[in-house]
């Protein structure tokens, strides 16, 4: 800086500048209209920054408006504009914040039916620690088929009305979360595509049913659907609502990826007569989702209540979905299985890399465990008790691919869910704005000219065509690793470069149990799988949650 620019500066602050030639500029101008009519905008313009800097010198609550008055507000303008700077003009195609724009290109590719090729070689560094691929075979097969299906409800239980799931459905996000139209066009792709569509603890709107695709209709802590007055389960509200052909399996949710272990409340303003009108609330009224259930509070409860609802809904399968945290807590609900002989149909385990769901930054980012390590344990617990066979396993957080789906299905899933996926399918630029009403693209607002964006028939292919175009892909990744169906691929299958000249099998480096492992374990005739295990198994009670 020059040194006569340093001298004013300490006599008449440079950060006041902006301030002082709109004093001068409004004098100027004040002077000048004396002499014409053309300058009156410019007197207003100058007299409202004026003004502007009046009112950031006396203000108390921005100290960088109170330093440097008017031109200070640049400094919120462009944190304002930060994120979408950083996401166009910043960021590199493989640079995840949540999802590089290589993954949410792909996913716009496939739902406009684009070509979702890739020339001249991967952009990936091969050499990197955690890169991760499929191997392939030399003798691959021909599947007739992608429309890759999974029973689910067929594993011994009282369930009368197994469902032939898809491989890859629509996750939990409920009508509230979701606009009118993201919901229609959600709905509209999963009827077209023959996949499920999870209501989110939103239950089910008028926007679910109009369209006719299959549900899967999530049960959280506030009984959207089934609740009396007094927030409780309602039996006759529920058998009235399950009973529903379009409700295809009944899903009990105890936590979720974003924000496992903590409640929510949408605010009274927010309750619409539509969302009262699905949720079976009073509308303008606070509605309160509690961190937990009221119609149980054992493990043995909780089974006991699943089998309710199962009976409720005409023998239709019903199941849960968690985020992995307590291990000793899973490990009461297993013990409750074994006891009271009742088992879920399945289980939908969240991994806490999920995201729709605004939460608190330590949620976030410190709560609950990633869909690796929850997957794991519970696909390893079962197999060790022998009752494997009896509990499909869905899994959600971050699958936008074929390969996600892949490499899911390696470490013991039966099938997966997406929520982000179809939200991108749907027109979703990653704003990150969705808890504010302020969606650009209509996804995730209430607001009526917002949602108009959303435009329904479009927006219903696109979806159908993701789905479609994803599953074909997975056909393609099974067919050239020389195998017949997904459920086919184990961790054999799939490699990762732990240094740079050391590659090991997803087998060798996790542990997977062997069929009774855990019984021999139990019964001490053999080793414990993991640490886990051994500190906790024993001490796990059917009858509580706590150890």
């Amino acid at each position: 800086m020059p040194r006569w620019l340093i001298r004013l500066n300490e006599h008449v602050p440079i950060r006041y500048g902006a301030w002082f030639f709109a004093v001068v500029g409004f004098a100027a101008a004040l002077s000048y209209s004396a002499l014409t009519d053309q300058a009156w905008w410019v007197v207003g313009l100058t007299a409202g920054l004026v003004g502007l800097g009046v009112s950031d010198m006396t203000q108390s609550s921005r100290a960088v408006l109170r330093n440097y008055p008017v031109i200070g507000h640049l400094r919120y303008l462009l944190e304002f504009v930060r994120p979408e700077l950083r996401q166009y003009f910043i960021e590199s195609d493989g640079e995840a914040a949540p999802f590089s724009r290589q993954q949410r290109s792909l996913v716009y590719q496939r739902a406009k039916g684009e070509p979702d090729k890739r020339p001249f070689g991967t952009q990936k560094d091969v050499n990197a620690t955690g890169y991760e691929w499929i191997s392939h075979s030399i003798a691959p097969t021909h599947i007739a088929s992608q429309d890759f299906r999974i029973l689910i409800g067929a594993g011994g239980s009282s369930c009368t009305q197994p469902y032939s799931a898809s491989l890859f459905n629509v996750s939990a996000m409920s009508f509230g979360a979701l606009s009118a139209n993201a919901i229609l066009a959600l709905n509209g792709g999963a009827k077209k595509g023959g996949f499920a569509h999870d209501t989110g603890e939103g239950s089910i709107s008028r926007y679910h049913r109009q369209q006719g695709g299959d549900l899967i209709w999530e049960i959280g802590s506030g009984y959207f659907g089934c609740r009396n007055a007094q927030g409780q389960f309602d039996p006759e509200q529920f058998s009235r609502n399950a009973l529903d052909p379009q409700v295809k399996m009944i899903e009990l949710k105890l936590s979720q990826g974003a924000k496992p272990g903590h409640g929510g409340v949408l605010p009274g303003p927010k309750v619409t007569p539509e969302i009262a009108e699905a949720r079976g609330v009073t509308v303008g009224q606070d509605c309160v989702s509690p961190a937990t259930h009221s119609a149980f509070s054992t493990p043995v409860e909780m089974m006991r209540f699943i089998e309710q609802l199962r009976q409720l809904s005409g023998g239709k399968p019903v199941g849960f979905k968690f985020c992995m945290g307590h291990v000793w807590e899973w490990f009461a609900m297993v013990k409750a299985m074994r006891e009271t002989g009742i088992w879920p149909d399945f289980i939908v385990v969240d991994g806490a890399e999920g995201g729709t769901g605004a939460a608190p930054l330590e949620f976030t980012d410190h709560v609950g465990a990633p869909l690796q390590e929850g997957l794991l344990m519970v696909h390893n617990t079962l197999v060790g008790l022998n009752e494997r066979h009896r509990v499909k396993l869905g899994c959600a957080g971050k699958v936008i691919s074929a390969f996600d789906i892949a490499r899911m299905m390696a470490l013991g899933a039966d099938w997966c869910n997406s929520a982000r996926g179809f939200m991108f399918a749907l027109g979703c630029i990653q704003a990150q704005s969705c808890h504010t009403g302020h969606c650009p693209t209509g996804v995730t607002t209430q607001d009526p000219a917002r949602m108009r964006a959303l435009v329904v028939p479009d927006k219903t292919e696109r979806v159908y065509r993701y789905h479609h175009n994803t599953m074909f892909a997975l056909k393609e990744l099974v067919q050239a690793a020389g195998l017949h169906h997904p459920n086919e691929i184990t961790a054999d299958h799939i490699l990762r470069r732990v240094s740079g000249c050391d590659t090991r099998r997803l087998s060798n480096l996790m542990r997977y149990a062997k069929p009774g492992e855990l019984l021999l374990a139990e019964q001490g005739q053999g080793p414990w799988l993991q640490p886990a295990f051994e500190q906790y198994w024993n001490r796990a009670r059917a009858d509580s949650f706590s150890l």
